[in-house]
């Protein structure tokens, strides 16, 4: 009887039988991935720094207004820099308010009673700052 040539023969020593992966392959394989994976790690990175500057540019103005609307009910005669922070509801978030006198020759007996108010909010030590400047008339 002879031996049928479909029977698998061992292969000889330091030969590869063409079965698996050469190393080759695998370091191509190995090298796509780690893109991929830098490239979804700074992608969502980014997607966070993003978040969070959305996240203070939203918070800010409706904190400034508020501020601003709690400065009104006092005098604001009172010319100066003022700041504060905002309690315990929002800790890292400060601020800062200017009043000044304005100053005008068109207005005339009216500049008296108007003053600039320049109002920032910052978030996390000046990461991100909010400025707003308004102009009020003053009751007498």
């Amino acid at each position: 009887m002879k031996a049928s040539p479909e029977k698998a023969r061992p292969a000889p020593a330091g030969t590869t039988d063409g079965s698996g992966f050469t190393f080759l392959e695998i370091m191509v394989a190995l090298s796509v991935i780690a893109i991929v994976l830098v490239s979804v790690y700074k992608m969502q990175s980014q997607t966070l720094a993003m978040s969070a500057e959305k996240r203070f540019y939203t918070t800010a103005p409706l904190l400034a207004a508020g501020k601003l609307a709690q400065l009104e009910v006092r005098p604001l005669s009172e010319t100066g820099p003022r700041e504060g922070d905002f309690g315990e509801n929002f800790p890292d978030y400060r601020w800062s308010v200017d009043v000044q006198q304005v100053e005008s020759e068109f207005l005339s007996d009216d500049a008296s009673k108007l003053v600039r108010i320049d109002m920032d909010v910052a978030f996390h030590e000046n990461q991100f700052v909010y400025h707003l400047r308004t102009y009020r008339f003053l009751q007498p």
